[in-house]
C-alpha cells in the first residue's frame, strides 16, 4: 500500500509539472498584443491558460518519455491540443449549445466577454493550432509535421470531436452502441491524439501503435463513464435540450442511464484492466502510463 501512495503522489507530481510546462510554454505561445486585436488574444489567453488539470498533456508527455521522444517536439504538440481542446470548450459553453454560464469556477468565455468574442476566441484558437505543430520548431521534419497536422484535424473535425459532438445534438445516442460511438469521436478522439502523436514522432511500429490507440480507447470510454456515474451521484439534471423531438440527448441517454450504475460501474473495471492490457507490450517501461490512468480514473471516482 505504501508503495503505491508513493507512486500516486509521484503521478500527480508529474501531472502538475507537465501542466506547469505546458502552461509556461502556451503562455509565450500566445502573447500579449496592443491594438484592436488585443482583445481576442485576452480571451484566447482566458480560455487556454485558465485552471485545469491539463490530462491530455500529461499523457502526451508520459507517452513520449516512454518512447524516447525528443522533449521540445512533444511540448509544442500538447501546446495545439490544448489549444483545441480549449477552443471546443468556448464552444460547447455558448447559448447555442450547452449555454453553461461557469466552467473551472470562475465565468465561461461568452460570460467574461461576450459571444462573439468567444465565436471568434474559439475559432483562432483553432487555428493557431495547426499553425503551432506547421512551424518548423516543432520538427525539422516537414513530412512528420504535415502528419501530425492531418491527424490533428481528423481528432477534432467532423469524423471526431465535431462529429461527436453532432451526434449528442441531433439525439442519437438512444443504445449503447451509439452512445459509445458518439463519446469516442466526442472526448475520446483528443485522448487517442495524446498518444497517437508521440507515436508519429518516435516513428513507432505498428505494434506499439494498435496497443496504445487501444489503451486510449478504453482510457477514454472509462473516464466517460466515471464521467456518467459522477453526475449521477450528484442527481444533475439532465442539460437543457435543444430540440424538441424528444431525443436521447435532451433526456440524458448515458450509461450510466443504459446500463444501470452497478453495471456501468463492472464496465470501468473491465476497462481498466484492458488499458493495463495494452501496456503490456512495454514491460516496465510503461509503468507510469499505468499508472496515471489508474490515478487519473481513481480520481474521478
Amino acid at each position: 500500500m505504501k508503495a503505491l501512495d508513493q507512486l500516486d503522489t509521484t503521478i500527480q507530481q508529474r501531472m502538475v509539472e507537465a501542466s506547469d510546462l505546458v502552461t509556461v510554454a502556451l503562455d509565450q505561445l500566445l502573447p500579449r498584443t496592443d491594438g484592436p486585436e488585443s482583445r481576442l488574444m485576452e480571451a484566447m489567453r482566458y480560455a487556454v491558460l485558465g485552471p485545469g488539470r491539463r490530462i491530455r498533456p500529461h499523457f502526451m508527455l508520459e507517452t513520449a518519455r516512454m518512447l524516447d521522444v525528443e522533449e521540445r517536439a512533444v511540448l509544442r504538440t500538447a501546446c495545439a491540443l490544448e489549444c483545441i481542446h480549449a477552443y471546443s470548450l468556448i464552444h460547447d459553453d455558448l447559448p447555442a449549445l450547452d449555454d453553461d454560464d461557469v466552467r473551472g469556477g470562475r465565468p465561461t468565455v461568452h460570460r467574461a466577454y461576450d459571444e462573439a468574442t468567444a465565436v471568434l476566441a474559439g475559432d483562432a484558437l483553432q487555428s493557431i493550432a495547426f499553425e503551432i505543430m506547421a512551424h518548423p520548431d516543432t520538427h525539422p521534419d516537414a513530412q512528420l509535421r504535415c502528419e501530425l497536422v492531418r491527424k490533428l484535424a481528423l481528432a477534432a473535425g467532423a469524423k471526431g470531436l465535431a462529429g461527436g459532438q453532432m451526434l449528442d445534438l441531433l439525439g442519437l445516442g438512444a443504445d449503447l452502441r451509439t452512445v459509445a460511438r458518439m463519446q469516442r469521436m466526442k472526448t475520446g478522439a483528443l485522448i487517442a491524439f495524446s498518444v497517437e502523436a508521440p507515436l508519429v514522432l518516435a516513428r513507432a511500429p505498428d505494434s506499439e501503435r494498435h496497443a496504445l490507440l487501444g489503451f486510449a480507447q478504453d482510457f477514454g470510454l472509462a473516464y466517460q463513464i466515471l464521467d456518467d456515474l459522477t453526475d449521477h451521484e450528484r442527481d444533475l439534471k439532465p442539460r437543457k435540450p435543444l430540440s424538441h423531438n424528444g431525443t436521447a440527448a435532451a433526456l440524458g441517454a448515458n450509461f450510466v442511464t443504459l446500463l444501470g450504475r452497478e453495471a456501468a460501474g463492472e464496465r470501468v473495471d473491465m476497462l481498466t484492466s484492458q488499458c493495463h492490457a495494452h501496456l503490456d507490450v512495454f514491460g516496465t517501461a510503461g509503468a507510469y502510463l499505468r499508472a496515471s490512468a489508474d490515478f487519473v480514473l481513481d480520481q474521478r471516482t
